[in-house]
């Protein structure tokens, strides 16, 4: 395959068709009027969908994405994993890659979304499908695209293009002509290719945060519980992010969608299987909730609580009368108050729950006055010699009556497959401790600022390695009015 220079716009397509009658259908489920073309622009480029075939027999719906290569620098396109002169040399705007999933959920969200008013008893209707994809990125060859796809039912035709049509001596790229035939619910077979593409490519042209778990258990909720390739398509749809793997392990075993050849596969009977087991990450939340409940607990302060993955159960607890998350970040709590949906939440619940902006490196009076302080998986974000000032912003400035924190168990690091000797379960953490430090570190802590501590493990546990995360439970042995007004290592 030739490439264009860098500065022309590159088109991308994407094909959908049906035989199944009556196929026009096809257009009223992609919300697309055969008789014209759609164009929108987006972030990711110029898209156009537009009607290639109907006839009585078949119908084909194709989609072209316009990217500006120059224009990947801008905004999102920064985020490029890439060596300098690789953000302007690469092949992203030529493949089927995030750019082009993008594109999809740009033109095509209704349709992922299954909302069809003009034909709604066809929104999860099979249809008899072929999906063509004339330029997919897969390094890991031909057996990776089967393995990824025929599970769900596709028959898969993939034909490795060369490197260039002129020296057949260069041999073939690893970019493949890929033909998936099979009979889908529509919305099934999008966001099967939302999700797998990127997977194939190994790539995504942005930043992957905390809301993307949300975002592939929405589109792979269906399906990829029960994939056989399914630890694979969660490192690589998370880009390696350990807590963000874990937040999507929740994923559970299901059916294959109605009416594919998976489906019909498995229709026999079988012997059930044990559900699986809930993520670390919910059992981590769980627990938090749970010593909450048993300290009764009615005023919660949530210390880093990002997108408020915590605070949502939190504020649906009756027992719990007042509810504050804290974090740095503003972009985290505009996504906490988007997931607690405080716009539209009853005057209860928005006289209940509170965010602010804080940090744990500086005292802070909204601080003070809690019945209890969550730290959940927050320390060991911050640099070892920040954290005496945190211990000073929480245990003697803030003085909950109670603060609970977690963190990772390191020792237990050696039970997880392909994490190296010593290596820590997040790039962002500064540290993680064995269980002797962090009992050190909270006995330390609590005889220093007159308080009582106890341990106890969340998640799995090995005899030799403990629990995959620690829990430290703080409990104030005075009130703060009969505590020195100075601590260990401060002045008056």
């Amino acid at each position: 395959m030739r490439l264009t220079g860098p500065c022309d716009n590159v088109r991308v397509y994407l094909t959908l068709s049906t035989t199944t009658a009556p196929v026009e259908d096809l257009t009223f489920l992609l919300h697309k009027h055969p008789g014209r073309a759609h164009t929108r622009k987006l972030s990711v480029g110029q898209t156009s969908v537009f009607c290639t075939e109907l006839s009585e027999e078949r119908c084909t719906v194709a989609l072209m994405l316009d990217v500006d290569p120059i224009g990947l620098l801008r905004g999102q396109g920064a985020a490029l994993e890439s060596f300098t002169l690789g953000q302007y040399v690469n092949d992203r705007p030529y493949v089927a890659s995030s750019l082009l999933v993008g594109a999809m959920r740009g033109v095509y969200g209704t349709a992922l979304a299954g909302n069809c008013d003009a034909r709604p008893d066809r929104v999860t209707a099979p249809l008899d499908l072929e999906m063509h994809l004339p330029t997919v990125a897969c390094a890991d060859g031909v057996q990776l695209i089967e393995r990824l796809f025929a599970p769900l039912g596709w028959r898969v035709e993939a034909t490795a293009l060369p490197l260039d049509p002129e020296v057949p001596a260069w041999g073939d790229s690893d970019i493949f002509d890929v033909r998936l035939t099979g009979t889908a619910v529509l919305r099934h077979a999008l966001q099967q290719l939302t999700v797998l593409l990127p997977v194939l490519d190994n790539a995504k042209h942005y930043w992957v945060d905390q809301s993307e778990p949300e975002t592939l258990l929405r589109h792979g909720g269906d399906w990829l519980g029960d994939h056989p390739e399914r630890e694979l398509i969660l490192r690589r749809s998370l880009r390696y992010q350990r807590d963000l793997i874990e937040a999507a392990g929740e994923v559970a075993p299901s059916a294959p969608p109605a009416g594919t050849a998976a489906a019909a596969d498995t229709a026999a009977s079988e012997p059930e299987q044990p559900a699986r087991l809930p993520s670390l990450a919910r059992q981590r939340g769980e627990a938090v909730h749970a010593e909450l409940t048993r300290l009764g607990a009615a005023s919660v302060l949530d210390m880093g609580c990002g997108q408020g993955a915590l605070l949502a159960p939190l504020a649906r607890d009756p027992r719990i009368t007042r509810l504050v998350g804290a974090d740095v970040s503003a972009h985290a709590l505009a996504q906490a108050a988007k997931r607690l949906r405080l716009d539209e939440a009853p005057d209860a619940i928005r006289e209940k729950v509170g965010l602010i902006q804080a940090s744990l490196t500086y005292r802070d009076d909204r601080l003070r006055g809690f019945d209890a302080m969550v730290l959940m998986e927050v320390i060991e974000h911050l640099d070892l010699d920040r954290l005496p000032v945190a211990e000073r912003t929480v245990f003697a400035d803030a003085g909950p009556a109670h603060v609970l924190v977690t963190t990772p168990n390191i020792e237990y690091n050696a039970a997880y497959p392909g994490l190296a000797a010593g290596e820590l379960r997040n790039h962002d953490h500064r540290f993680e401790w064995t269980r002797a430090e962090f009992a050190a570190w909270a006995g330390r802590v609590a005889d220093t600022h007159g308080y009582t501590v106890e341990l106890s493990g969340i998640g799995p546990a090995d005899a030799a390695l403990g629990h995959a995360t620690q829990l430290a439970t703080f409990t104030r042995e005075h009130s703060p009015e009969t505590r020195s007004a100075t601590t260990p290592g401060e002045t008056a």
